[in-house]
Parts: structure tokens; sequence; C-alpha cells
């Protein structure tokens, strides 16, 4: 399957922020349990603070800009994101995500409900966990 950039993207406003332009991959088509989307955020635009309630649908969300800075806060930390940076909200935790940029700020958001899946039999795991000094 393929999905071209900006394939059936359309304007949301999540959370009491302000409108994204957002395309949900595969929507319908993914066999995997998580949602995967780009936003596209304007300057100034924000997701709005938000949590998910562990005892309703509790969501973990992972963030990942693409293009553009932005700023982050998840709980009680705050953080200053460029390309290549990721954040990861634990389900029932509050936070937003805020474009700090001029231009556009693009994000890859994975989110769905937590859960363990063994990738131990992965080489790919046993070298990430050798570069953040564990134990492969």
């Amino acid at each position: 399957m393929f999905e071209p950039r900006g394939a059936h993207a359309f304007d949301y406003c999540l959370h009491e922020g302000t409108p994204t332009r957002m395309q949900f991959h595969f929507a319908d088509s993914m066999a995997m349990p998580v949602a995967v989307q780009t936003w596209e955020l304007d300057p100034g635009g924000h997701e709005g603070m938000h949590s998910h309630d562990p005892d309703a649908m509790a969501l973990e969300e992972f963030y990942l800009v693409l293009e553009g800075t932005a700023r982050m806060q998840v709980g009680a930390e705050h953080h200053q994101l460029r390309a290549g940076d990721s954040v990861l909200a634990p389900a029932g935790v509050e936070h937003d995500l805020r474009n700090t940029g001029d231009g556009v700020l693009r994000v890859l958001v994975v989110w769905g409900e937590p859960g363990h899946k063994d990738f131990s039999s992965f080489g790919s795991l046993a070298a990430a966990r050798a570069a953040r000094g564990r134990n492969p």
C-alpha cells in the first residue's frame, strides 16, 4: 500500500487547540493497534493541553518533529524541540504541543493504548539498549 504526502488530509481542532492540518495514515487499513498521523500546525498553533484518562481509553502518544520548532509540555516538564527530536506522553499525563517557529511545524504522531510487545529477538533492540548504556 502507498499513501502520498497530503493524501486525504483534513483540518481538525484537537483538544480545544488551533486548527491542525492532519493526515491519518492508512485509516481503517492498518492492522497494527496504533494510529499514525502527521500534523501541520501554523506558527503559534497548538494542540491544546489535555490528558487521556487511564480509566477511560488510556492512550500513550509519541511525537517526532519532522520540520520546524516547538515547545512541548508533558506534566511539569517543558521541552524545546526541533527536527529529529521526539517526546513520549504517557497515558494520564497532561501535555500540549505548540509551534514556536515562523514556519509550519510538521510532526509525526503515533498513539495507542499502552501494552507490551517483546522485541527482544530483534538485533536493533539490543543495539538501542546498548546505545542507552543498558544490557542487550
